[in-house]
């Protein structure tokens, strides 16, 4: 093989790739073509015939602006990338996006751009093989496999990688190796400007194997390091890799060449350097040979061999890695899940610890925890061991205060397949992890997300803790549903439609305080997103639509108001998501389009509620210490609050 013929096309590649589309990030794609060759051709075990297959090893590009040497990789390792997808990088509706996108692109693993994502999502996976074998140790030879990642000088910076690597140095994942393009420079100047980190000091004080490659050029020293990193079974590896960002070009090792096209003069200057004089978009015959003759040959190998070995597997090993592949849940769960009768009362965080160990008792796909609250949000699995490194079987997870990490290392996990991943905190911090649970949503990650301490009945924690804006805000995400339970009946439903999804990640809200099941709440309308838990005895005056705790308030009213000659309605709407998905019709059997006066009610910021309501009862300032009952008291949600606001409505 022609290792360095190699490397220079997919120099040359990227640069085309960037150059027609006047769009692109020339710089570490020319310093990291070595590294990325290396991994391919001599290492990755994977294989275009099934892109999902779970043994194969995982790549992640947590760099993801590199995009287009990892196409140009993909293309020549016999994916389905063509020259004319190439060509179409960065357009409109291409399988060449701008940023690697899972689902998208045949061969990617998962969407990476926001940096350290990448890392924590590699974290992820890593857990997921680990747990997978452990727990399954007859599957371990269809199972097992390692995960690379690329990453940059800008990944490492980034909170969230280093709260990521810090777990997989504790779990001491060794099948995990870091491949890291140390080439000094950011997007706005020297790496010293803004870092002067030792990062291999750091990494290992987070107990990690650290290699050093002096040149990033020498791919039987990239080689040679990646070799010693397999070798060894007791830490992940993160192989730092001396590289010139930009390299060959006349702007190389400065910011520059970071994010701009060379320009097609500055690409010849590149291609002159290289010695590689041809029509663009030119891939030698040799070179598609040799990806042919390692790559493709490899890995077409080792999925032969994959199936022979599934089809020598027991009958219960095979059923075993059937619910591996098919991720199901709910079915096997329903025959042991309890029924709240109407009076049953109890915080809907307690009602989600319940469920969430019921489901674990007769799954063994859940795979979760929570950072650092587990005691709160109700998250432990009582019957099951703790992942750890001596542990791998066991199934919860303690992230630590990593809220941030957590979440992106569960979005590895559901992307690695097999297990269906969740994670808890208080509703509040989920603004630690904003940027993990977008990529979930954005990846259609069945991810499940349990946020307790959902409102200001937080109480005596005050401001800090109790959520305002938090709601609306997650509700503001694409393809992420939001559900807040009013009573165990609907935590029921919540839970059922969580593990059942396939292609969207779920929040399930839940409260602190104690609340009562009310009559007409079942967990099979939560399916629908809203509904009418109690209806109008003679006529529609009025609508109270309410979320949560604040359902009770509403049913309080009702009774109220009904006294006082006003009947109104109350409907229960759980998930905004999901009722703006079902038919007019029914929304309209819900909300009666020539009702005017529909009032929402909900302990946090309301202004999203203006698309069913007239009028919203909420609040649009900080919360307050004190007790629970002082601080709803103080913010007026009361029955005496709603009723003055129908009777306002209502002209009465």
């Amino acid at each position: 093989m022609n290792d360095n013929l190699c490397v220079t096309t997919l120099r040359c590649l990227a640069l085309d790739m960037i150059d027609k589309a006047n769009s692109g990030h020339p710089g570490m794609a020319l310093g990291s073509a070595p590294i990325i060759h290396t991994l391919y051709t001599r290492h990755l075990v994977a294989t275009a015939a099934d892109d999902k297959w779970i043994k194969r090893d995982r790549f992640v590009l947590s760099s993801g602006h590199v995009s287009s040497l990892l196409y140009a990789t993909l293309h020549l390792s016999g994916y389905d990338l063509t020259l004319d997808d190439l060509k179409n990088f960065r357009q409109f509706n291409s399988k060449t996006p701008g940023h690697p996108e899972y689902k998208v692109t045949d061969g990617v693993d998962i969407s990476t751009g926001p940096l350290g994502q990448g890392i924590a999502n590699a974290v992820g996976m890593a857990m997921a093989e680990r747990h997978l074998c452990a727990l399954y140790p007859s599957l371990e030879h269809v199972l097992s496999h390692y995960t690379y990642v690329l990453c940059g000088d800008g990944d490492l910076q980034e909170g969230i990688a280093l709260e990521a690597m810090a777990l997989a140095g504790s779990y001491k994942l060794s099948k995990l190796i870091i491949c890291y393009d140390n080439n000094d420079v950011t997007l706005d100047g020297p790496l010293a400007q803004s870092s002067i980190d030792n990062i291999k000091l750091k990494a290992e004080s987070m107990n990690f194997n650290v290699v050093e490659v002096s040149d990033g050029n020498d791919i039987e020293a990239i080689d040679k390091a990646i070799i010693a990193c397999k070798n060894q079974n007791e830490k992940p590896s993160l192989i730092i890799i001396k590289t010139i960002i930009g390299y060959g070009s006349e702007k190389q090792g400065t910011c520059a060449v970071h994010g701009s096209p060379l320009t097609k003069n500055g690409s010849k200057i590149v291609k002159d350097f290289l010695n590689f004089n041809h029509e663009d978009f030119y891939v030698p015959s040799e070179v598609k040979q040799a990806y042919q003759d390692s790559f493709i040959a490899r890995g077409l190998l080792a999925y032969m061999q994959f199936n022979k070995d599934v089809s020598r597997l027991s009958e219960d090993d095979r059923a075993n890695l059937d619910k591996i592949l098919d991720l199901s849940v709910v079915d096997d769960v329903k025959p042991y899940l309890p029924k709240y009768i109407e009076g049953y009362k109890n915080a809907t965080r307690n009602v989600s610890g319940e469920l969430l160990n019921i489901y674990s008792d007769h799954s063994s796909l859940l795979f979760g925890g929570s950072a650092d609250v587990a005691a709160s949000v109700k998250t432990a699995l009582k019957n099951k061991g703790t992942f750890t490194s001596s542990s791998y079987e066991g199934q919860n997870i303690n992230f630590g205060i990593r809220e941030h990490a957590m979440c992106a290392i569960a979005n590895g996990i559901a992307a690695h397949g097999g297990l269906r991943p969740y994670a808890g905190c208080f509703l509040v911090f989920s603004d630690y992890a904003k940027g993990a649970l977008r990529m979930s949503a954005l990846m259609g990650l069945p991810v499940t997300y349990l946020f307790s301490h959902d409102s200001i009945a937080v109480g005596e924690d005050g401001p800090t803790h109790e959520p305002i804006e938090h709601l609306e805000s997650l509700r503001a995400i694409p393809n992420f549903n939001v559900i807040r339970p009013c009573d165990a009946n609907e935590t029921l439903g919540a839970y059922e439609i969580a593990f059942s999804s396939v292609s969207t990640p779920t929040a399930i809200i839940l409260s602190r305080q104690n609340l009562l099941t009310n009559r007409g709440c079942s967990k099979n309308k939560v399916k629908k997103g809203g509904y009418v838990l109690s209806y109008e005895k003679e006529r529609l005056d009025a609508i109270l639509l309410a979320t949560g705790s604040e359902v009770n308030l509403a049913v309080e009213a009702q009774k109220s108001l009904y006294n006082e000659g006003i009947d109104v309605r109350v409907v229960s709407m759980p998930s905004n998501f999901l009722f703006d998905k079902q038919k007019e019709a029914y929304k309209n059997s819900v909300l009666p389009s020539d009702c005017h006066k529909i009032l929402a009610i909900e302990m946090g910021r309301g202004d999203a509620w203006y698309k069913y309501a007239d009028k919203v009862m909420s609040i649009d300032t900080f919360g307050a210490s004190g007790k629970a009952e002082q601080v709803i008291e103080a913010y007026k949600f009361n029955v005496e609050n709603v009723i003055n606001l129908v009777k306002k409505m209502t002209n009465q």
